[in-house]
């Protein structure tokens, strides 16, 4: 079990993982002033849960207030981010989920007879219940006197709950766009190369032009952040494997350390060496 250490812990982003559970991670922060996100997504699920203050909630194509007590829900690829409103001081805890892992525990529960996960519609909730058990799981789950039985029970029971509170009666449906589709795939496979547009655009038959504008409007993002994106997706798997910080910043296809250092924090409000741990 890992737990990250800085010289200001009261500050610092806090990250939990346990090599016994390797399908969730855990963070809180106790300053959300102190950190800044730039628009993300993740291959995992997450949720989160505001402990105090306020701050701004963009999801996809929206952008609203949450304030102390709402819950936060990011399906995989979800571009989002949630940052402070005029420096007012906001803190906050956030799990995350492996997406087969969360599958899995559908299908088992008869949400996902065809093994793919089935997105969630909310992306928030004001339920005290939920959000008392959230903070529950954390607790539990960062709590060194429990055992791993004790821990990996409690996220059953949470996220089965989850899905008969959240998970409507009909999956939500995003438009499929087979070559969209197929760009994200081979940006997903390359990501770590030089890729230029016109990569990008033979591997889906598009022209450039519509490959940008349509592009952005599916994922939430240019091919360029989604390529830095999952940049940094395969940085945190090779991190949480404790390679170096270097080998991983070049291994992931950045020109240099600094540049690296500078675009993780930008996606995890976290440095490289705050997420190892």
């Amino acid at each position: 079990m890992r737990h990250s250490a800085a010289k200001h812990p009261e500050k610092a982003p806090r990250f939990w993982r346990d090599d016994a559970l390797p399908f969730i991670e855990a963070r809180a922060i106790a300053d959300g002033r102190e950190v800044c996100y730039a628009r993300h997504s993740h291959a995992h699920f997450s949720i989160g849960a505001i402990t105090a203050g306020r701050s701004t909630y963009v999801h996809e194509q929206s952008q609203q207030e949450v304030a102390a007590g709402t819950v936060v829900l990011m399906n995989p690829g979800d571009v989002h981010a949630c940052n402070p409103i005029d420096d007012q001081p906001w803190s906050y805890l956030m799990l995350y989920v492996e997406t087969p892992w969360l599958t899995d525990l559908q299908h088992q529960m008869g949400f996902s007879a065809d093994l793919e996960f089935r997105r969630f519609s909310a992306i928030r909730s004001d339920d005290p219940e939920l959000f008392r058990d959230l903070q529950t799981l954390y607790g539990v789950l960062v709590d060194r006197q429990q055992d791993v039985l004790c821990k990996e029970s409690a996220a059953v029971e949470f996220f089965s709950d989850l899905q008969t509170r959240l998970n409507p009666a009909q999956p939500p449906v995003r438009e499929p766009n087979v070559k969209l589709e197929h760009a994200a795939a081979f940006i997903r496979e390359h990501c770590t190369q030089l890729l230029s547009l016109d990569d990008i655009c033979a591997a889906a038959q598009l022209s450039p032009s519509y490959l940008i504008r349509a592009f952005k409007h599916h994922y939430g993002m240019t091919p360029h952040a989604f390529v830095v994106n999952q940049r940094i997706q395969f940085a945190q798997e090779r991190l949480r494997s404790g390679q170096l910080i270097a080998d991983v910043a070049l291994e992931a296809g950045f020109a240099d350390q600094a540049h690296f250092q500078r675009v993780f924090k930008q996606h995890l409000a976290a440095t490289p060496g705050q997420y190892r741990g």
